[in-house]
């Protein structure tokens, strides 16, 4: 190539963004990369929400100095509905100090339909004529499109500034931080720090709704697969009674929120804390053992469900040790046997093998097998080649008079699993972990995180898997829960909360190592990045300390239940 074709010039003063379907848009140099993307928002199947610049998620704001691979973020996409349903949390901040200055508001836990529970401290919970203005006064905000301005802070002046506004858990949290300076957000004259990136302005919160619930009120949000409709309200009055249950368990333990858990830790409170948070597990298991126990006329099956990295595993295992208590032999019969073979398995849109949907069991061969269990009969249950992809026959066995049957697996809610079976004859247990310990009153701390969290842990000791290769996998994962778990939750008779308040602090020293792995310029280095932006919030804790027959054993390892296995007197 000629040499004279190359020479020194003074920079374009435009710059070029590349996006992924080889479009190009050229524009200002310095230009806010959302004011690039406005050109082809309409194009967009979602609301524009952020942008992935060579690689780095980054908000609408974040300036284009130089040319990028540029991906637009949506409400369709995990990344945008975060930076949204964030977004919409501040907006309700703001509009709720202008209307109740003297009043706390405290944003709880998620809920099924779409929404974030909430509830008000130093104020009596508010009147539907209240929450009315509280709306209104948010679609005001909305209307006015004002920015959402975000600027760095020195971590003194905003312990400082939190200390003279009397947000208590934010100084708890803010004195345990490791670096010197806070991300913050202003709107107005209100400012606050948030767990992550926001909106520009407030004209892109435009899909929101505010409903009266138990003791408090449901900040409503579309979901992904509907961006801009609110979903049908739902009554989740189980969940939201064990969401309950769970944060009296935290004013017991005196820690509700992630400052006073770090206090507790570095003031040598830990094993106390532990100690109690197992106690209550405990608790809840023999007290659900006690139920089974009582309409034991009536159960013959004890059917367990819920999410991944829920710790259903243990906790069947430690149900079956109250019941053993109880006078009551559990026999277990795995669904993972009852699987149908290959070429008979339902496929997905894109034509893979859907291993999570319910016809992927054979479900007439599972409600006939128990039904004879039940009466007494010998069967010869089915063993499930997982390589071959096809079933084979597996162990003959017989129940002892007395005996029940406990199930556990994705389906176990689900009215279909047992066709023609009594439901009045089961007995249903909902297990998930419900986290309510948050960063603050502001900052939620996501029961999907906590889950994703255990499972990298989990995945890199027993299957090998890299934090990447979880992570890579999580999406299809949550599709399946959506479809398959979520919607039956309600069915469950009883809810076991397998959240620890100490766990992520335990879980802290295994993921991080396993998390800094994961290649940067990947889609899952975003979510990497994000899970240890969460994780730097809390002072670790020695794995040590956990007992061997916790729930968090499952995923750290150590587990005296490991290898516990129910008597099963009646296998020939």
């Amino acid at each position: 190539m000629d040499k004279q074709e190359f020479r020194l010039v003074q920079p374009s003063p435009k710059v070029e963004i590349h996006l992924p379907d080889e479009r190009v848009i050229a524009g200002p140099r310095g230009a806010a990369v959302g004011d690039f993307l406005r050109l082809v928002a309409d194009d967009l199947p979602a609301p524009l929400m952020g942008a992935v610049v060579n690689g780095e998620l980054r908000e609408l704001t974040y300036p284009i100095q130089l040319e990028a691979e540029v991906e637009p973020v949506t409400l369709k996409d995990s990344d945008g509905v975060r930076i949204y349903r964030r977004s919409l949390v501040f907006l309700l901040e703001v509009a709720f100090s202008d209307l109740f200055p003297d009043a706390r508001l405290a944003v709880d836990h998620s809920v099924v339909s779409g929404g974030y529970f909430c509830h008000v401290g130093k104020h009596e919970p508010l009147t539907e004529d209240e929450l009315r203005r509280l709306e209104a006064r948010m679609r005001e905000l909305v209307e006015a499109d004002l920015p959402i301005v975000r600027s760095e802070m020195p971590l003194d002046e905003a312990i400082e500034y939190f200390r003279s506004h009397g947000h208590v858990d934010k100084v708890r949290l803010l004195k345990h931080r490791t670096k010197d300076y806070l991300t913050v957000y202003r709107l107005g004259e209100y400012l606050d720090y948030h767990h992550g990136y926001m909106v520009p302005s407030t004209g892109y919160l435009r899909w929101f709704a505010l409903t009266p619930a138990g003791h408090g009120f449901i900040l409503r949000f579309p979901q992904r697969d509907n961006p801009t409709q609110l979903p049908p309200m739902t009554k989740p009055s189980k969940l939201l009674a064990t969401f309950q249950q769970y944060g009296d368990w935290l004013r017991r333990l005196g820690i509700n929120n992630v400052g006073a858990l770090n206090d507790a830790v570095e003031a040598g409170r830990i094993r106390e804390i532990v100690l109690v948070s197992e106690a209550l597990h405990e608790q809840r298991i023999a007290e659900i053992a006690a139920q089974i126990a009582a309409a034991r006329e009536r159960i013959q099956v004890v059917l367990i469900a819920g999410p991944s990295s829920s710790g259903k595993t243990t906790f069947s295992k430690r149900l079956a040790v109250q019941l053993l208590t109880q006078g009551i032999s559990p026999f277990p019969l795995e669904l993972d046997n009852y699987f149908v073979d290959r070429e008979r398995t339902p496929r997905d849109a894109e034509g893979n093998f859907d291993f999570e949907h319910i016809d992927a069991l054979d479900r007439e061969r599972l409600a006939s097998d128990v039904a004879r269990l039940l009466n007494g009969e010998e069967v010869q249950l089915p063993h499930y080649n997982f390589k071959e992809g096809r079933s084979e026959p597996g162990e003959v066995v017989q129940l002892e008079p007395g005996q029940l049957i406990i199930m556990e697996g994705i389906h176990g809610l689900d009215p279909r699993l047992l066709p023609g079976f009594p439901l009045e004859r089961t007995f249903r247990i909902y297990a998930s972990a419900l986290t309510q310990l948050n960063l603050d009153c502001h900052n939620r701390v996501s029961t999907t995180d906590t889950r994703l969290i255990r499972r990298i842990v989990r995945d890199a000791r027993d299957r090998g898997y890299s934090a990447q290769d979880t992570i890579s996998r999580w999406e299809a994962v949550r599709r399946g829960e959506k479809r398959w778990i979520f919607p039956f939750q309600e069915e469950a008779d009883v809810m076991f909360n397998s959240a620890l308040v100490y766990e992520l602090a335990v879980l802290k020293p295994f993921a991080v190592p396993l998390l800094l792995q994961v290649p940067h310029h990947t889609p899952e280095h975003i979510e990497a990045k994000r899970l240890l932006a969460l994780l730097e919030w809390f002072v670790p804790v020695d794995a040590a300390l956990v007992p061997d027959d916790s729930l968090l054993r499952e995923f750290v390892g150590g587990s005296i239940l490991r290898d516990f296995l129910l008597w099963q007197n009646g296998m020939h």
